[in-house]
């Protein structure tokens, strides 16, 4: 199997999505806007929401690949499976990192225990004990067949994260809700390219991981 960088076409994908991360976060430090009430902290949603967005496409792609793997009974879908949870949890640690660098000058407190952020955690801590069951090890056809049916249950979480606002009485709610189609064109304009750079970024980090897990696979089975 030939290296991922000596594909041409993963090259190029991948020096655009760095030049174009790059040119996101000049623009976020230095042309979007800042809310008269939150200043430098409204920053921040540039890069917290697009993280939770890919984070939730993550665990959506692990949904879709153990049922994959059920159905066709292919393997491969297990490694889109394992990459997938990677880099969705990455991203959702970004998040858990990032709304408490916006919440202490907004709330003033870092955490509260509402109803969203408490779900994320949950969801967070949930896929933990998922790597902690893949690296116990065991049957290799028990264990994939085990992950894929626990990482269905966990995208249980993330329409409860989703909806959590309509769910629990506002009277408990403190996650501000943003209406994007009503914000001014400059930070729509920039929300939905961060959106994008992100979405662009996690599908280079899913092909490249997903190539690494294959490679080593391959490379155990000559052995």
């Amino acid at each position: 199997m030939e290296l991922f960088y000596n594909n041409k076409k993963n090259l190029m994908l991948l020096i655009i999505a760095s030049i174009l991360f790059v040119v996101n976060l000049m623009n976020i430090i230095f042309f979007t806007p800042m809310i008269a009430d939150q200043h430098w902290a409204q920053k921040i949603f540039y890069v917290h929401v697009p993280s939770a967005w890919v984070g939730f496409v993550g665990y959506l792609i692990v949904m879709i690949s153990g049922f994959m793997l059920f159905i066709k009974n292919d393997n491969r879908w297990d490694d889109v499976a394992l990459a997938s949870a990677e880099i969705g949890t990455f991203f959702m640690a970004l998040v858990l990192i990032t709304g408490p660098v916006w919440a202490k000058p907004i709330w003033g407190t870092p955490w509260i225990w509402e109803p969203r952020l408490t779900t994320t955690l949950i969801l967070f801590l949930y896929y933990m004990g998922y790597f902690m069951f893949r690296s116990f090890g065991g049957n290799i056809e028990r264990v994939r067949r085990q992950a894929a049916a626990l990482g269905i249950i966990a995208f249980i979480n993330v329409p409860i994260i989703f909806l959590s606002v309509q769910f629990w009485e506002p009277e408990i709610q403190s996650h501000p809700q943003v209406e994007m189609a009503s914000q001014p064109p400059e930070i729509l304009y920039s929300f939905l390219f961060s959106l994008a750079i992100f979405s662009l970024l996690f599908a280079v980090m899913l092909q490249y991981r997903v190539h690494l897990i294959r490679t080593k696979n391959l490379l155990k089975s000559n052995v």
